[in-house]
C-alpha cells in the first residue's frame, strides 16, 4: 500500500530530529532564519573554547588516585598553547625534562608493561574531561581480566598523537594507546579519540597506527570502543604489527544498553532498529 505524500515541512522535522547535522534549517527571505544562525554561532564559539580549555591534569590526577591507578604528569616541547598550535612537531615529543623523568621512571620499574596508557589534551581538553576517564575504566576492565600489564596513566600537556610513541618507546611498552581530544567539530566539541600503536618507537607515521574515533555519549560508546581497541591488542600481538596492515574486524553482538538511553534511526534506511 502506498504510502501518503509527506509535506515537506513534516519531512525537515522529521530529517532533524533524526540527526544533530544542519539539514533542513529553513529560509528567512534568501537567508537562514535567526535561529539557525545563532545556533551556529554558539556551536562555533563552543569549538573554539575547547580547543583552548586548560587541560585540568590535577582533577583527572585525582580521580584517578581515588581509583587506586597511580598517573604521571609530563609536557611536551610546546611550551604554551599559542606554540603547541602554531608548531605541531613540538607537540609531538617530550620536553627534556620529562623525557628524563620517564627514563628514570623505567629504570626504577624494569621490565617494560604490555600497555601504556596515555591521556593528553589534543585539540580538545573537554573530551578528555568528560570521556576519558569512563573509557579507562571500561578499558582497564577488560585488559585485566585478559592478563595484560598496564602502565601507570602517563598524562601529557599540550600533546600530540605521536608523543605517545616516545612514551611507549622509552617504558619499554609492547604497545601504546593515547587517549586524544579530537579537533572540535560544530556539533561535536567534546569527541575522544584513541590512538593505537605496536612496537612503539619515534618516527613512526600515522600509517603505523590504528584510531578508534568519535568516542562520546552521542558518538560511539565508552563500551564499543573498549571492545575494539582489546581486538585491535589480540590481533597485533598476534600478527606483530597495527596500522594500515591491521583492519578492525571486531564482532560486536550486543550494545550496552546503560550507555545508549536510545536507539538511533538511520533516516536513509527508514529503520529505528538500527
Amino acid at each position: 500500500m502506498d504510502r501518503p505524500p509527506i509535506d515537506s515541512h513534516t519531512l525537515c522535522l522529521e530529517l532533524r530530529r533524526l540527526t544533530p547535522a544542519r539539514i533542513a534549517l529553513g529560509r528567512s527571505g534568501i537567508s537562514i532564519p535567526t535561529g539557525a544562525q545563532l545556533d551556529f554561532q554558539c556551536a562555533h564559539a563552543q569549538a573554539r573554547d575547547a580547543v583552548h580549555l586548560p587541560f585540568d591534569h590535577a582533577d583527572l590526577s585525582a580521580q584517578l588516585s581515588k581509583g587506586g591507578r597511580p598517573s604521571l604528569l609530563l609536557h611536551s616541547a610546546a611550551g604554551d598553547r599559542d606554540s603547541y598550535l602554531q608548531r605541531p612537531d613540538l607537540g609531538r615529543r617530550l620536553n627534556p625534562d620529562s623525557a628524563q623523568r620517564l627514563r628514570e621512571y623505567a629504570q626504577d620499574h624494569p621490565g617494560g608493561v604490555d600497555l601504556a596508557v596515555v591521556i593528553a589534551d589534543g585539540l580538545s581538553a573537554l573530551a578528555v574531561h568528560r570521556h576519558s576517564l569512563p573509557f579507562l575504566a571500561k578499558m582497564e576492565e577488560q585488559a585485566l581480566a585478559e592478563g595484560w600489564s598496564l602502565s601507570p596513566v602517563i598524562l601529557v600537556e599540550q600533546g600530540r598523537v605521536a608523543i605517545a610513541d616516545e612514551i611507549g618507546e622509552l617504558l619499554g611498552a609492547r604497545m601504546v594507546v593515547i587517549l586524544i581530544g579530537e579537533r572540535p567539530g560544530l556539533s561535536s566539541p567534546d569527541s575522544l579519540g584513541l590512538y593505537f600503536t605496536y612496537g612503539p618507537k619515534v618516527g613512526l607515521t600515522d600509517a603505523y597506527r590504528n584510531c578508534i574515533s568519535n568516542v562520546r555519549l552521542e558518538g560511539l560508546s565508552y563500551g564499543m570502543a573498549a571492545h575494539r581497541l582489546l581486538y585491535l591488542m589480540r590481533e597485533a600481538c598476534r600478527r606483530q604489527l597495527s596500522g594500515v596492515n591491521l583492519k578492525d574486524e571486531a564482532q560486536v553482538h550486543t550494545l550496552d544498553s546503560a550507555e545508549t538511553s536510545q536507539k538511533t534511526a538511520n533516516f536513509l534506511l527508514g529503520d529505528s532498529s538500527v
